[in-house]
């Protein structure tokens, strides 16, 4: 039941890959490729975080959450670029 529960929750979260990777390179603003960006990281934290429940290696949540800190400190620093920098 529980491998049945991680293939379920694998290909939704391919589901969630392809859907946000067509906003990142469908666009049409800046800020929705931004927000595809964004969805693209999380989508891609889920995705270790499956491998790491799948694999049974807790170092792989480790990779997790780093890679989710600097995907927040790459949105945010898009998001000021878009904003217009400092003023």
């Amino acid at each position: 039941m529980a491998d049945l529960l991680l293939i379920l929750a694998a290909l939704a979260t391919l589901a969630a890959f392809v859907m946000a990777a067509w906003r990142f390179i469908k666009g049409p603003r800046a800020t929705d490729r931004v927000v595809g960006f964004d969805v693209l990281t999380i989508v891609s934290i889920t995705g270790i975080v499956l491998a790491a429940l799948i694999t049974g290696r807790e170092i792989y949540l480790d990779v997790a959450l780093v890679y989710a800190l600097l995907s927040f400190l790459g949105v945010i620093v898009a998001a000021r670029y878009l904003e217009g920098g400092e003023k």
